[in-house]
């Protein structure tokens, strides 16, 4: 029986449902599904277009590794991607530096480790392209589609790009039936 979850932009009270594509992406499904709930603050894509996402500790006990990767999500699809804190942490992003990227810490004169850094993706229009202008091409797990509510949640993405993400949260969370 397939899985499903909720997307929500929680300020807005805007929702979609989300098929989850165990079959596609069995790791990458089982460790979101069993973190759930998750959410933080929302951003809108610099570089891919039409994607917001919310950045997260690592939460599964592995990381997934590759599976179902692209380079080109389609409207509806949900992306898992890992990162670490120095891939992330340029001034360029703009990321709060009291959230997730934040700053190295340092015991004595040693820098603190990177940390890995999980973002949940949403992709809600066309012509989406994962290049990024310091690491190259970004490759995302689609863990999940969107089987229910994609236009109005695409008209509140368009809402962040325009009138500003701050403030709104970014939440996945298990269908209740």
């Amino acid at each position: 029986m397939a899985r499903h979850i909720v997307v929500e932009l929680t300020s807005r009270g805007i929702r979609c449902t989300a098929r989850l594509l165990d079959e596609q992406a069995p790791r990458t499904c089982r460790a979101v599904w069993d973190a759930l709930p998750q959410g933080d603050q929302v951003f809108h894509g610099k570089y891919a277009r039409n994607e917001i996402y919310t950045l997260l500790p690592a939460f599964a006990p592995a990381e997934p590794g590759p599976e179902n990767t692209t380079v080109t999500p389609i409207p509806g699809d949900l992306c898992y991607f890992e990162f670490d804190t120095d891939m992330l942490g340029t001034a360029a992003y703009g990321y709060d530096p009291s959230a997730v990227l934040d700053s190295p810490q340092t015991t004595g004169s040693e820098p603190e480790a990177p940390r890995p850094v999980i973002d949940l993706a949403l992709f809600y229009g066309r012509n989406n392209l994962l290049i990024n202008g310091d690491q190259g091409w970004i490759p995302g797990n689609v863990f999940g589609t969107v089987v229910e509510g994609l236009d109005e949640m695409a008209e509140a993405c368009q809402s962040i790009w325009m009138d500003g993400a701050r403030g709104e949260t970014l939440r996945f969370s298990r269908l209740e039936a």
